[in-house]
């Protein structure tokens, strides 16, 4: 999400709406929501170019950063295997599950693949809960950007 934040606009329609979407609930309804952030999400925005990493984790200053506990490497191996999880994308996993671990309240994400599908949802809460974590609502900006009371 913080991607989507810090890179140029975008000419691909669907990447451009959903970098409107970002900011306008950065600006309007981040202040509603406690923010956290985890080492996994730091270790993203720190991938690529130097320059872009640092106006990525610009947006992240101050937000408070989760403990990584063993608890959140087991929980994530079960959710890989769960899910069926390549390898390559284990960080998915692991931003389900220190979410979890730690109780947040909502996960959110553009990660529709893995993390924000629907088709997961059941799985996810079954691995959670087994592991005795409360999932965390894994939604989208779009998701949490709340309704105009005039419309």
């Amino acid at each position: 999400m913080i991607g989507y934040l810090a890179m140029r606009p975008s000419r691909d329609i669907r990447t451009a709406s959903n970098q409107l979407t970002t900011q306008e609930w950065w600006s309007n309804r981040r202040k509603d929501f406690q923010l956290v952030v985890s080492r996994f999400v730091l270790d993203e925005c720190l991938a690529g170019d130097p320059i872009a990493a640092q106006d990525r984790l610009a947006f992240l200053d101050g937000v408070p950063l989760l403990a990584v506990t063993p608890e959140i490497e087991q929980l994530a191996d079960a959710i890989m295997k769960s899910l069926q999880i390549p390898q390559k994308a284990a960080l998915d996993a692991f931003h389900i599950s220190i979410s979890a671990v730690h109780g947040v309240e909502f996960l959110l994400t553009w990660n529709c693949k893995h993390i924000a599908n629907p088709e997961n949802r059941s799985k996810i809460d079954s691995v959670c809960r087994a592991f005795g974590f409360e999932p965390p609502t894994i939604c989208t900006p779009f998701d949490l950007l709340g309704t105009d009371s005039n419309e």
